[in-house]
């Protein structure tokens, strides 16, 4: 089969790959409005971008903000709507006026000048990025459509925008929502209310739910392995994760978590081992050819204390 009737996300799911482990993700965010069409391969350069407003986004990047561009039809092209996160805040800037925006920013100046409004609700996106990925573009864009759509149905306040490169193309369609960075993948339209529900409630969506952004990945699969084994039990919880390596990998390393809610508290030991994946990372991989990756799988778990009830 040729590599161009291929897609990686499909083959990525066809051998198990797992998504807990891939949940990683800036804490600090720099989201810029941009016209899709314009999007270059890079997650923060356009084609329309000029020279200097690429060299000011990359300076950013550089210390240490992550920066996507993101689309929605209704907002116009050269008033960018921008968010920066974790800070909550939204902007309003001219085309005209990004370059001396981000100039602000990077000098600590006020940016007073271009306030819009704070984050209400929840903001979510979903990876589109096509000329990254092929996936992102099969997979990604039906999925925003549909989550868009459905979205404005809901009663929680959710904002909802395409956007360049998330992260993990093989787990299209990837989403993320802030303010709290939960990252999902091989989302479709059937996970739709069931997410939008579980984030209206500011729980995880266990199915789709890719772990932590602050987590290591064998800390991440302790995680989801932990809220699956809780949700057997009908218990929500807010769960702290450390890591016990007992011995180095690749062997198998034991993972504390602790659980809490209003009436009880426990922790859990779980056993996470490593394996190797013999996968390719985006379509891109697949002239080359598939290489070996080492993700890891959650395969007992042992609680110290009673069982939630």
């Amino acid at each position: 089969m040729s590599a161009a009737s291929l897609f990686c996300s499909v083959e990525s799911a066809a051998i198990g790959d797992p998504l807990a482990g891939n949940g990683a993700h800036a804490e600090r965010n720099l989201l810029i409005s941009w016209p899709s069409k314009k999007w270059g391969r890079g997650m923060r350069h356009a084609s329309d971008m000029s020279e200097a407003v690429q060299e000011a986004v990359d300076s950013i990047a550089g210390n240490g903000r992550r920066i996507n561009l993101i689309h929605r039809r209704d907002q116009p092209s050269h008033q960018h709507r921008i968010f920066l996160l974790p800070e909550g805040a939204i902007y309003d800037v001219p085309r005209d006026e990004l370059l001396g925006f981000l100039t602000a920013l990077t000098q600590n100046i006020t940016l007073e000048h271009w306030y819009s409004t704070s984050l209400q609700g929840s903001l979510i996106l979903c990876c589109t990025h096509g000329k990254k990925d092929k996936c992102c573009a099969k997979f990604g864009f039906k999925t925003y459509q549909a989550l868009n759509e459905q979205a404005l149905q809901h009663a929680h306040p959710f904002d909802v925008w395409q956007s360049t490169h998330l992260g993990g193309c093989r787990l299209a369609a990837s989403v993320i929502v802030f303010p709290q960075r939960r990252k999902y993948g091989r989302i479709s339209e059937e996970h739709l209310p069931r997410l939008l529900d579980a984030e209206a409630a500011n729980r995880p969506y266990l199915p789709c739910y890719r772990g932590g952004a602050d987590l290591t990945p064998v800390q991440q699969c302790a995680q989801v392995a932990a809220l699956n084994w809780l949700n057997d039990y009908g218990t929500v919880s807010e769960l702290n994760v450390s890591r016990v390596t007992l011995t180095e990998p690749p062997s198998a390393c034991q993972v504390s978590v602790t659980w809490q809610t209003l009436s009880q508290q426990g922790e859990l030991r779980i056993t996470c081992e490593p394996y190797v994946l013999t996968r390719v990372d985006s379509c891109a991989d697949f002239e080359q050819g598939a290489t070996p990756s080492t993700v890891w799988r959650a395969t007992h778990i042992a609680s110290k204390d009673q069982k939630p009830v």
